[in-house]
């Protein structure tokens, strides 16, 4: 289901801020501009609205003020929560992770490692890539590709380097 937000009056909504129709939401992730469409991702729990099942929630827009809420993008398992991240676009797939037609954007978020997780109480960093335009989300098989082994490590940013790069893995 898709919901469309725009600046409202709505008693306990926000007027100019978006807000997910239903569901818990925290920390803005991944912002990203891409082929005509901003790209929100966000902290959100899809099964509820207290925090839990923390997974990417996303929403789009052509002009940040009208925004269409889509499918979760990067969702939790039974391993691992997805926290904080960012999104780039790796316009010369130099990590490998395209599908030699399509530049990936890529992902690089905190997994939050469950009790039942081979990694258990550990946040880490890891990868996921796109190349749909950011709709649809796979999870690198290498996953943690960051980790100190620490319960605190997380809220990854990163920026596009135009220097020389070697691929992933």
């Amino acid at each position: 289901m898709t919901a469309l937000t725009a600046p409202t009056r709505e008693a306990f909504r926000p007027a100019m801020h978006y807000a997910s129709k239903d569901t818990w939401l925290n920390d803005p992730n991944g912002l990203i501009y891409y082929e005509g469409n901003y790209h929100l991702y966000y902290q959100n729990n899809p099964f509820g609205n207290v925090w839990g099942n923390m997974s990417w929630g996303h929403a789009t827009s052509t002009n940040l003020i009208t925004w269409r809420e889509q499918p979760v993008a990067i969702a939790c398992d039974d391993y691992e929560d997805i926290f904080s991240g960012s999104v780039v676009y790796d316009q010369h797939n130099t990590s490998g992770l395209g599908d030699g037609t399509v530049a990936p954007l890529v992902a690089i978020y905190t997994s939050a490692y469950k009790e039942n997780s081979q990694h258990a109480g550990i946040q880490a960093q890891s990868l996921a890539w796109s190349t749909d335009g950011g709709y649809t989300w796979s999870k690198y098989h290498g996953n943690p590709v960051l980790n100190r082994n620490s319960a605190n490590f997380r809220d990854p940013k990163v920026f596009r380097y135009n220097g020389p790069a070697a691929p992933i893995g």
